[in-house]
């Protein structure tokens, strides 16, 4: 099981291909505050609720001084028919390794229609200007964890 992050901990570098293959890097969002979500999985049910809300709440969350990138073990070609089906306008990349999944603690066991499982857990890391975790969710819902975010973030 890989260890879950904490507020104040320093965010895991990470560097991954987005849709269209170029990488994006935690670092290119340093002096910004950034809503790192992970989701199991592109173009189901669940992960495109979520992916949709985001992007209706892109604008609210910029204003807002946050950037929004969803990890999903994906490769780049099906994270951009994602994007193009959903007409998505959030920055995806994938993480087919599982390395910075696991290195946010979004990946391990976890429970699944009554059977424990090992795979992606459905987590948001909120990280500062700084690069340091502000807040950590795991095991949170697709539906309604975007209203939520925006709730608990004041915005």
């Amino acid at each position: 099981m890989s260890e879950r992050l904490q507020p104040g901990d320093t965010a895991p570098a990470f560097t991954l291909p987005d849709a269209d293959g170029k990488d994006v890097s935690l670092a290119d969002y340093r002096g910004r505050k950034v809503i790192v979500y992970f989701y199991p999985a592109a173009l189901t049910p669940g992960c495109t609720k979520q992916a949709c809300d985001f992007t209706d709440n892109l604008d609210v969350l910029a204003d807002a001084g946050y950037d929004v990138i969803g990890v999903s073990p994906d490769k780049p070609e099906k994270l951009a028919r994602f994007r193009e089906k959903e007409d998505l306008k959030v920055t995806l990349v994938g993480d087919p390794d599982k390395e910075t999944l696991t290195a946010y603690g979004a990946f391990g066991e976890k429970k699944l229609y009554g059977k424990t499982v090992t795979g992606v857990i459905r987590s948001t890391v909120v990280v500062d200007e700084g690069g340091k975790v502000e807040r950590a969710l795991y095991n949170v819902k697709a539906t309604g964890h975007v209203a939520k975010i925006i709730k608990d973030l004041g915005i």
